[in-house]
């Protein structure tokens, strides 16, 4: 485990790492309050991991359960806990929405010791008996708040109620009010608390500047500050907005991207991979996507938006400044949003510089480090072409390096074997199509057997003659008898003798009295 910290590049523990690890190993429930980037993963998850590898987990069983709140968040979990897993031979797996519930059917039914998962999808996955949390000995929360804001509140209560009434239970988030506070009365017995990370609106190494703006200004400020030199994380209210100043971006020649709920999982995981590596500039969220967001660099962040609460404004600002790093948060305001930003930021407890700009101002790059765009629209590079696709080896379809088969598909006409030629054993002769009519269809396959003909089967003395009505057909003649066998009556078109139509005439004669049938 030292090992794999020292490989990371951990070599210096963060204070909430030295509070909570001693009290988390010893078993004792913890309850930590500090926000994101101050070290509380490996926290939480290094006794996480040393308990629950005690033992193997059976089947459809885990060990260990984290709840987060997100997608992203939650393979963030896992990626950061796998190389401590692995050197102690532990499995971690993940349980998320958007993603093929076989994979993870398969993965659980495997084994795993941790298991990371999103409230939604575990309890879809228990519903139908592919995951159980009877031998769950130590549960760890997540930005819990975030989870309540989402409403999980209900989920989260009915999965904790399934885990080891003896196990631990460790809760982290940057709030302690609300449905938090219930949590904490309900799951945690006695818990040790840590709040050794200041809150957001508390971080020394935060700015906060409020950016009053004409509304024929916005787009041209937001254009600006987008096209400045780093990380730049843009929030909005919804979808289309997000999706709609991301489009405006590219036009301008910002590399962007947009992330939201709307997109698929996928989709979601690629476009914050671009923004880690720099393939992407500027990044324009909304706040579903926000607690998802865990990258280091960003010392931007921008509300083009006002969020609907402090909450939201204190969830954003969590994205910058990360484990001392310095960051701002800028807010964009119109005249008559004003009243609303400065209840917001009182709200959160933050004392903002307030700034009048309009495009192009030093003032904006000093704040900001905007600069002007260069206006030559930005294309995304196309994905690389993958190898081993379904038309050929190389993905492109054509022949295989070995050259084309000899005697197969693709063969000269010339080159084929006359007749199909077929030798098993012995001195067996080729078949050729025209032995059949030669010879009456002339089949051997070993020995002495004679040719087989169509005409023995009637032919041959030693057959047993097949029963009348078997392997005979007679001409049909419209209204003639029928016979199979016994002394069955003849066939008659009852359809219209029964109805009495009297368009048949077949053995009129021979119809009997109407009330002699019913009789």
């Amino acid at each position: 485990m030292l090992d794999a910290l020292a490989a990371n590049g951990l070599t210096e523990p963060f204070p909430i790492q030295v509070a909570a690890i001693p009290d988390a190993v010893a078993g004792r429930d913890i309850l930590g309050c500090g926000r994101t980037g101050s070290g509380k993963t490996i926290a939480f998850g290094l006794p996480l991991l040393m308990r629950a590898s005690e033992r193997r987990a059976a089947s459809r069983r885990p060990r260990g359960l984290v709840l987060v709140p997100t997608r992203e968040l939650a393979h963030q979990v896992r990626d950061a806990l796998r190389p401590y897993a692995n050197a102690i031979g532990a499995r971690v797996g993940d349980v998320v929405g958007g993603s093929s519930y076989t994979r993870q059917i398969n993965e659980l039914r495997r084994g795993v010791e941790v298991l990371v998962a999103t409230p939604g999808r575990l309890s879809d996955l228990i519903e139908q008996g592919a995951c159980e949390l009877d031998d769950v000995q130590i549960s760890v929360l997540d930005e819990a708040d975030q989870m309540c804001d989402m409403g999980f509140m209900p989920q989260v209560s009915e999965l904790l109620d399934q885990v080891s009434l003896d196990g631990q239970t460790m809760l982290f988030s940057a709030t302690l009010d609300g449905d938090v506070d219930k949590l904490v009365r309900r799951y945690l017995n006695e818990p040790v608390t840590h709040s050794v990370d200041p809150p957001v609106s508390q971080v020394a190494t935060m700015e906060h500047h409020l950016l009053k703006v004409l509304p024929r200004d916005k787009s041209t400020i937001v254009t600006q500050i987008a096209a400045r030199d780093g990380r730049t994380l843009l929030f909005v209210r919804s979808k289309h907005r997000a999706d709609m100043i991301s489009e405006q971006l590219a036009d301008a020649g910002v590399p962007s991207a947009s992330l939201h709920g709307g997109k698929t999982q996928s989709v979601r995981t690629r476009t914050l991979a671009k923004f880690k590596e720099g393939k992407i500039q500027t990044l324009v969220a909304t706040d579903v996507a926000a607690r998802g967001i865990h990258v280091d660099g960003i010392d931007l962040v921008v509300n083009v938006d006002l969020p609907t609460g402090h909450k939201d404004y204190l969830h954003r600002g969590g994205r910058t400044a990360r484990a001392g790093e310095s960051g701002r948060v800028v807010s964009i305001v119109a005249p008559n949003q004003r009243r609303t930003a400065r209840k917001l930021l009182m709200d959160a407890g933050v004392d903002a510089k307030q700034h009048l700009v309009n495009p192009g101002d030093e003032l904006l790059s000093q704040v900001t480090g905007a600069k002007e765009p260069s206006w030559e629209p930005w294309i995304e590079p196309p994905e690389p072409e993958r190898r081993g696709g379904r038309n050929g080896r190389n993905g492109r379809g054509g022949p295989s390096r070995g050259g084309p088969r000899q005697g197969g598909y693709g063969r000269p006409s010339g080159d084929r074997r006359e007749g199909g030629g077929r030798r098993f054993e012995g001195e067996r002769r080729p078949f050729r199509g025209d032995d059949r009519r030669d010879s009456g269809g002339e089949r051997r396959f070993d020995g002495d057997r004679r040719p087989f003909r169509s005409d023995d089967r009637r032919d041959s003395g030693d057959r047993r003659e097949a029963p009348r009505g078997v392997g005979e057909r007679r001409p049909f003649r419209g209204g003639d008898e029928r016979r199979f066998d016994g002394e069955r009556r003849p066939y008659r078109g009852g359809g219209d003798d029964r109805r009495g139509s009297g368009r048949s005439s077949f053995h009129r004669a021979d119809r009997r009295p109407t009330d002699a049938r019913r009789g």
